[in-house]
């Protein structure tokens, strides 16, 4: 008996949100989105009731990645949801899990499984929290700011497959952008309230107070940097190959396209979680070592840090951890060696996981090269020039889909690590992962509207 039937009964006992009998017309799931999209936005503002302080540590440039805001009920954001899919896609990929992903009733059990994991760290991830000293509850309000953090994270698991089912893309995409968008329109244009009135706080303030005195350029380096991130995913976004296919007796011509961002911002985003809940171990697992000799240990922690008479240093946390602002730094005549080495020991780490991330969800995700073939040649489709043959149409996928996947995957890891250099307004891959969940969502939209106002498109698209 496989681990997956032991928890049948626990994760079919989990809520689930019901799909739709008939799809929702196009209205509706604009509605669904934005209600999901406000609610997000009510629960980063409601502060968890019993938090004497908090603190964003190292994870405050993570924290539109995440869809997080530290201190509220989306504290740990979609850090569970994500980290929980990373995990079983590795476990199934390793043959750990004897999973058939083709088969929809394994998929099936693989989605609730997936559920239940992610609820677990959930509250895994909240305890961490409080753990850590990010969240620093009041006396006697421990248990309640954990579950309070972590009723937060079920919510939005929850809102996810609202959006999935409901409404238009994925909610994470959807929270993600969001929180983006928020950070970049804050940055450029915040302002507080003082007592003799608004006090301008944006970049864009802050550099016209600079007119006065001597206009510093460099403040607006981070909106440059975003503009450049933002042009070059839409241009990449365009970049593909073409491979001529043929449909039916008569031999319709067509064109089957392979973009460089085949995996678009995938592996980022699962990278990306990856390296935050490392920082995020790394923090509190030397809060439970007072028994340990008085050692370094490389591997654990990313700061020196003094417990008692042991310190505790950098390691696999700091290699992972973007040096922010590497380039304005450098421009300002800081230059220092660690930062840069750290910087390009970052990039290469990045690069590096991107990749195999990338390759990983093509396969995972039904995009790789045999099942393509299969899904072409279920279709009526072949390739011109050769017989009907599903094995013809893989190898000619396999000369494209492998390589574009290793260099759109490459090209998304370094656009991202590069942009974060520069101090990009919602980090450099904050924007990037924007721009690509954008341009999705207007793909999806445009589809959308195709089938509702072409009933034949409609059946052809099965919606």
């Amino acid at each position: 008996m496989s681990i997956l039937d032991i928890l049948e009964p626990v994760y079919k006992m989990l809520p689930e949100v019901k799909a739709p009998e008939v799809a929702p017309p196009l209205k509706k799931k604009l509605i669904w989105s934005g209600l999901a999209l406000l609610l997000f936005y009510i629960m980063g503002n409601i502060a968890v009731i019993g938090l004497s302080a908090f603190s964003e540590g190292a994870l405050g440039n993570l924290q539109v990645i995440l869809a997080s805001k530290i201190g509220s009920l989306v504290t740990v954001g979609i850090g569970p949801i994500v980290l929980a899919s990373i995990i079983l896609q590795l476990l199934v990929g390793g043959k750990i899990l004897n999973i058939d992903l083709s088969n929809p009733k394994d998929k099936a059990r693989f989605s609730g499984l997936q559920k239940l994991f992610a609820i677990i760290l959930c509250f895994f991830e909240a305890g961490v929290y409080v753990a850590s000293g990010m969240l620093s509850p009041s006396p006697g309000m421990f248990v309640p700011v954990i579950l309070q953090v972590a009723l937060g994270s079920i919510i939005l698991l929850y809102l996810d497959e609202v959006v999935s089912k409901y409404g238009i893309g994925s909610g994470i995409g959807l929270f993600i952008a969001g929180g983006v968008s928020e950070t970049i329109f804050w940055r450029i244009f915040g302002f507080q309230t003082l007592a003799d009135g608004l006090n301008g706080t944006g970049i864009l303030w802050v550099f016209l107070e600079s007119l006065a005195t001597g206009a510093d350029f460099l403040l607006l380096l981070p909106i440059i940097s975003t503009l450049i991130v933002f042009f070059v995913v839409v241009y990449a976004e365009g970049m593909h190959v073409n491979i001529p296919i043929t449909m039916g007796r008569k031999g319709t011509g067509g064109r089957f396209p392979v973009k460089l961002l085949y995996v678009s911002n995938i592996p980022v985003i699962l990278a990306v979680a990856l390296f935050a809940n490392i920082q995020l171990w790394a923090m509190v697992i030397p809060e439970f070592a007072f028994d340990l000799p008085d050692i370094t240990i490389p591997i654990i922690d990313f700061t020196i840090r003094e417990i008692g008479t042991k310190s505790f240093m950098g390691g696999i946390a700091a290699m992972v951890t973007s040096p922010y602002g590497l380039i304005e730094t450098l421009a300002r005549g800081g230059f220092e060696l660690g930062m840069v080495l750290q910087g390009l020991g970052y990039l290469i780490i990045l690069v590096a996981v991107c990749i195999v991330f990338g390759r990983f969800w093509v396969e995972m995700g039904g995009q790789g090269p045999e099942a393509v073939s299969n899904q072409l040649s279920n279709s009526g489709m072949y390739i011109p020039g050769f017989r009907r043959d599903p094995r013809i149409i893989r190898g000619i996928l396999e000369r494209y889909i492998p390589p574009i996947t290793i260099l759109g995957s490459a090209f998304v890891g370094l656009l991202a690590g590069l942009a974060d250099f520069t101090s990009a307004l919602g980090s450099g891959t904050g924007i990037l992962l924007t721009v690509g969940i954008v341009y999705r969502l207007y793909e999806e939209l445009a589809k959308q509207q195709l089938m509702e106002t072409n009933p034949l498109m409609r059946r052809l698209f099965g919606g």
